[in-house]
């Protein structure tokens, strides 16, 4: 059974820091690229960092410099350190595992059950 365990959130505000981990079980965890996504009230679910199975990394243009994705694989786990946080960065972060494969069938896609972050001005 695939877990992904969300911790750390809660409320903080403007210019604070929060750090999300996630643990992750029942998964090859070095194979796959993990990444936290965020959705607010009314938006669509966006992809907010992501680090690869080779740990290279990508982040939304907004959190550029003020976020960093990291991984352990040898504890299961990934963390998403914020700093400078804004009203805008409040939304339930939720996050992911994906194994790519080049036969769709083969992909997978695991999700947690999300952590509200809420950022007061």
């Amino acid at each position: 059974q695939v877990q992904l365990v969300e911790s750390g959130g809660g409320l903080v505000q403007a210019g604070g820091a929060l750090r999300l981990s996630c643990a992750a079980s029942g998964i090859t965890f070095r194979t796959y690229d993990m990444g936290w996504y965020r959705q607010a009230p009314g938006k669509q679910r966006e992809l907010v960092a992501s680090i690869m199975d080779d740990f290279s990394t990508n982040y939304l243009d907004t959190v550029k410099g003020r976020f960093t994705i990291s991984r352990d694989n040898a504890q299961n786990t990934i963390s998403l350190q914020m700093y400078d946080l804004t009203p805008e960065d409040t939304a339930v972060y939720y996050c992911n595992a994906h194994r790519r494969a080049l036969n769709l069938k083969y992909q997978r896609d695991f999700w947690g059950q999300g952590t509200q972050v809420t950022v007061s001005s």
